[in-house]
């Protein structure tokens, strides 16, 4: 028994030592590359005004957030006159070249007057703004200084999910922590961040990792971490890193020009989903459904028509409507590019050139509500547009205003008060009376495609006609 006993420990040990030889190593990759990791901390001045006012009330350590902005308004309110005083704040970076060019990200140094560089041997420079692309949320710095340790950068292309990665960054303040986990996905799509395919992790990322670098287990930068996902404001195990390819290609264009470009389409494109794709004839949901084809754009130029599904773009697969404006974002303005569409039922190729995104994409004000009338078939009830009201929203010609919808599967499918329908299954709806026309031929039973516009925003619904 004794025996038994004995062999059993021998190989729960054995079996131990064996996977720990399996886990991985990070003290040689700290040691040779944190040295390039830097700490940035940023000053934004009080106006000038501020100078001669009341010091900010001191309130109870510990108050909540929201509650310590409603004590300093309504101090502020009693006559308190204060002016806030200059705001610091502090997140992460790294040396990309020994000649003191510093990547962070822009989010970071934004409206900062001054920026203040720590390296790893405690010296403190001040950094110059080289450019920032707030698309892509890169900042290039710039401190004066020769002969600094830099990172070696790497290719995030060629990362694996569940492959191991290192953060180093100043979370909180505290310089030169390490952090490791592994890759969850790659080519994520977050809002507000269209033109960024970004790495998913577990990676601890939190407030003042920000502008780090992420390491592959090379000991090569692959990714900046950029932002987090979380509910309480710490970490919840989901941080999303700017692949290195997209930041290498900002940082090019700043160098050469002070400003980086991107490339644009221009379409309002959304996801396929499974009532969508049976509504297209599809097998499957996959590829970027165009709701809307903005004027005077390459789209447009190109021939691309509202509710054509794009499913490639220069070979390369566009699984969901993330996919594409990456791919066109890092593509050079005015270069020659082809697309895969299919329409109607049939599969086509499209050429065109990309052109230079605007500043600013156009908003579209929300249109008015009218009396209502009887329900149709689909149970929506809908009136014509008036002039006003097709100057607001910018429709030309076509198009029905939303005035009620009843309970059913118009209304499960999210159809809303006030949403203008353009098309139904490729059929342009042009009054209500072609409305009624168009909804009495739907097919019983089948999910239709419905083109909507909400707050200015177009977007395909999928309904299934009663019978």
């Amino acid at each position: 028994m004794f025996q038994k006993i004995k062999w059993c420990f021998f190989l729960i040990v054995l079996f131990n030592q064996n996977a720990l030889a399996q886990l991985p190593d990070f003290t040689d990759m700290v040691k040779t590359n944190g040295i390039a990791v830097v700490n940035i901390s940023t000053t934004q001045k009080a106006p000038p005004e501020a100078e001669n006012a009341p010091e900010e009330p001191q309130l109870p350590e510990g108050m909540p957030p929201e509650m310590e902005e409603f004590f300093k308004r309504f101090l502020n309110e009693q006559g308190g006159g204060y002016v806030p005083r200059d705001t610091t704040s502090l997140g992460s970076g790294f040396v990309i070249s020994p000649d003191g060019y510093v990547l962070t990200n822009s989010h970071v140094v934004k409206d900062a007057d001054e920026i203040v560089v720590k390296l790893s041997d405690h010296r403190e420079l001040l950094a110059k703004v080289i450019g920032t692309d707030a698309r892509t949320d890169v900042a290039l710095l710039k401190v004066d200084a020769k002969d600094l340790p830099a990172v070696t950068i790497g290719n995030p292309n060629k990362l694996q999910v569940g492959e191991w990665v290192l953060a180093i960054g100043s979370p909180f303040g505290f310089e030169q922590s390490v952090t490791a986990g592994i890759i969850s996905a790659k080519g994520r799509s977050l809002p507000g961040g269209n033109y960024v395919p970004f790495i998913q992790t577990d990676v601890a990322i939190n407030p003042g990792n920000s502008g780090g670098p992420l390491f592959n287990m090379e000991g090569k930068v692959v990714g900046i971490n950029s932002q987090i996902y979380s509910r309480t404001g710490g970490f919840m195990g989901l941080s999303f890193a700017i692949p290195m390819d997209v930041v290498m290609n900002v940082v090019d264009q700043i160098k050469a020009t002070g400003k980086a470009a991107h490339g644009w389409l221009g379409v309002q494109i959304q996801d396929v989903t499974r009532e969508l794709a049976e509504s297209f004839g599809m097998k499957k949901p996959q590829g970027a459904l165009v709701s809307k084809v903005l004027p005077d754009s390459p789209a447009e130029k190109a021939g691309l028509q509202i509710g054509d599904i794009i499913t490639e773009f220069n070979g390369q697969q566009i699984e969901t409507s993330g996919d594409l404006p990456p791919m066109v974002g890092i593509t050079p303005i005015n270069d020659k590019a082809t697309l895969k569409i299919i329409r109607q039922g049939e599969t086509k190729s499209l050429d065109f050139k990309v052109g230079l995104l605007p500043d600013e994409a156009d908003k579209l004000a929300e249109a008015k509500v009218a009396p209502k009338l009887p329900h149709n078939r689909l149970g929506v009830n809908v009136i014509d547009l008036t002039d006003t009201q097709r100057e607001t929203l910018q429709i030309a010609k076509n198009g029905v205003l939303v005035q009620d919808v009843a309970k059913g599967t118009a209304k499960d499918a999210g159809i809303q008060r006030g949403d203008v329908i353009l098309r139904i299954q490729n059929n342009v709806v042009r009054d209500a009376a072609d409305f009624e026309k168009i909804v009495t031929k739907l097919p019983a039973g089948k999910s239709v495609a419905i083109l909507i516009q909400r707050q200015g925003s177009p977007v395909f619904l999928a309904i299934k006609v009663e019978k």
